[in-house]
This record gives structure tokens, C-alpha cells and sequence, in this order.
């Protein structure tokens, strides 16, 4: 098994960041994630990665300082988990999350919380391997997210997602609006620069929302705050990809 190193202000100008490594188009997109984790560190944030170059990472920090919409004091909040290609079903995602369970009691948490799909949703974890490592779901939305929570104090109150994300449905409807952040380094360009041109290829509104400050993010009408795509203010998805020409229409036709 690799080595698990975790990043901080001390190394992370030299490491890498697990995703878009090699992307120049993305080039500014990565720094600009780089630039956010510098930020976050100072709020408890933590990213830790195998010591290769691959996607096998986590990020997790209180949930309190989280860029997502939930209430869930004294938890941490799991925002991206991912092992891909050749590590998984090698004990890396089970390894990275017995480090974020231990750093939870360390640090006197009642427990674990994170947002994903109630099906599989694009850049968010894997759902049905979540619920096997022991996390529950405590609160479902009609546009298919859930909050799920794994505690460590089990007499501690339940997560909730914040009244903002309830309906599904953002203020702009007509056309496209999408709500992003700083926190994939794909999002910036994929969405200033392909939706762009997606949208006027096809004549179709656009607004685009960027989420630049926590408050902003804790007070999105969603809980994917690294994307979320509506049209015609219903919410459609988080998959990044939508954002290009060849995938926009099969995507928002589901």
C-alpha cells in the first residue's frame, strides 16, 4: 500500500492535487483550487492523498467553516472522497476514512457527515459503499440528494440540510443557471469557458453564480456547491461534463 501524506501550507505548493494533473486547459482552474485549499487550512480544513500520482484522496474540515448548505455542529463534513482506476479494492478508501473517523474523535467530534447522491450523482462519493462503511441516512431530498451520517457520539442530534436546498428549484428561471466554486479544479473553466459557448450555441440564458465566499456556499439552493446545473430554476445535475457541447443535451434531457 501507498504512503498516505496529508497537505498543508508547508508542501502543497509542491504537491500535487489529485485531479485535473494534467490538464492545461484547466491550468488556472488548478490553481485556483490550490488557492481555496490555502484558505481552508486555516479553518481546519484537510486533504489527504496517497503519495502517487493518482485520484485516491480525501477532503474533509468542521462543518461549521463547510461550503455546503447543512447544519451539523460539532461534525466534520467529508466534502470530495475518491479512489480511482488501479487502487480501488485495495483498502485505500477504507484506510482514508478510518484517518478522517480518528481525527474525528481526536478532535472531540460527535461525528462524520457528507452529501451525495441518494442514486450515484457525477463528483460526489459513492453512495452505496458509504452506507457499507457504517453511515446512515439521515434526511433525503425530492432532487435526489441525501445527507448521510455516521456518529461517533450516537446520542448527538442529526444533521440537517439547510431550508435553502428544500425545494430543488434556484430564483432564475428562465434558461440555464449554474452555481459553482472553487473547490474542483475543473469547475472554473469547464464553466466559464465550454457552458459559455454551450449556451450560445443554443441561444439559452445563462447565469452564472459563483460561490466565492462560505457564505455564499452555506446559503446555495444546493448542496453540490462545486457544480450544480438548473434549467428553468429546476435543478438537473452535477455532472461537470454538461458544461460541453457534446454532452449537453443528452445530460439535461434526463
Amino acid at each position: 500500500m501507498e504512503k498516505i501524506i496529508t497537505l498543508d501550507k508547508s508542501n502543497i505548493d509542491q504537491e500535487h492535487i489529485c485531479c485535473a494533473i494534467s490538464d492545461k486547459k484547466c491550468k488556472d482552474s488548478y490553481e485556483l483550487k490550490k488557492e481555496w485549499l490555502k484558505n481552508e487550512f486555516d479553518n481546519g480544513y484537510v486533504f489527504r492523498r496517497i503519495d502517487a500520482r493518482a485520484k485516491v484522496f480525501i477532503e474533509y474540515g468542521p462543518a461549521e467553516k463547510g461550503w455546503t448548505p447543512v447544519d451539523a455542529p460539532n461534525y466534520l463534513l467529508v466534502n470530495c472522497f475518491w479512489v480511482s482506476g488501479q487502487y480501488k479494492r485495495q483498502g485505500y478508501g477504507k484506510e482514508l476514512l478510518r484517518l478522517a473517523i480518528e481525527d474525528a474523535k481526536l478532535k472531540g467530534k460527535d461525528g462524520l457527515v457528507t452529501v451525495v447522491g441518494t442514486s450515484k450523482f457525477h463528483f460526489m462519493s459513492d453512495t452505496k459503499w458509504l452506507l457499507k462503511q457504517g453511515f446512515e441516512t439521515c434526511e433525503e431530498l425530492s432532487s435526489g440528494f441525501s445527507l448521510l451520517v455516521k456518529k461517533i457520539n450516537i446520542k448527538a442530534s442529526n444533521p440537517k440540510f439547510k431550508n435553502t436546498v428544500i425545494s430543488g428549484e434556484c430564483e432564475y428561471k428562465n434558461g440555464l443557471a449554474v452555481y459553482y466554486s472553487n473547490r474542483c479544479p475543473f469547475a472554473e473553466y469547464h464553466v466559464t469557458n465550454s457552458l459559455v459557448e454551450t449556451a450560445e450555441k443554443r441561444k439559452l440564458p445563462l447565469k452564472i453564480i459563483k460561490l466565492d465566499t462560505m457564505v455564499k456556499a452555506q446559503s446555495a439552493p444546493t448542496p453540490a456547491t462545486i457544480f450544480s446545473l438548473f434549467y428553468n430554476g429546476k435543478f438537473v445535475t452535477t455532472d461537470l461534463s454538461a458544461c460541453m457541447d457534446n454532452r449537453f443535451d443528452k445530460v439535461v434531457k434526463k
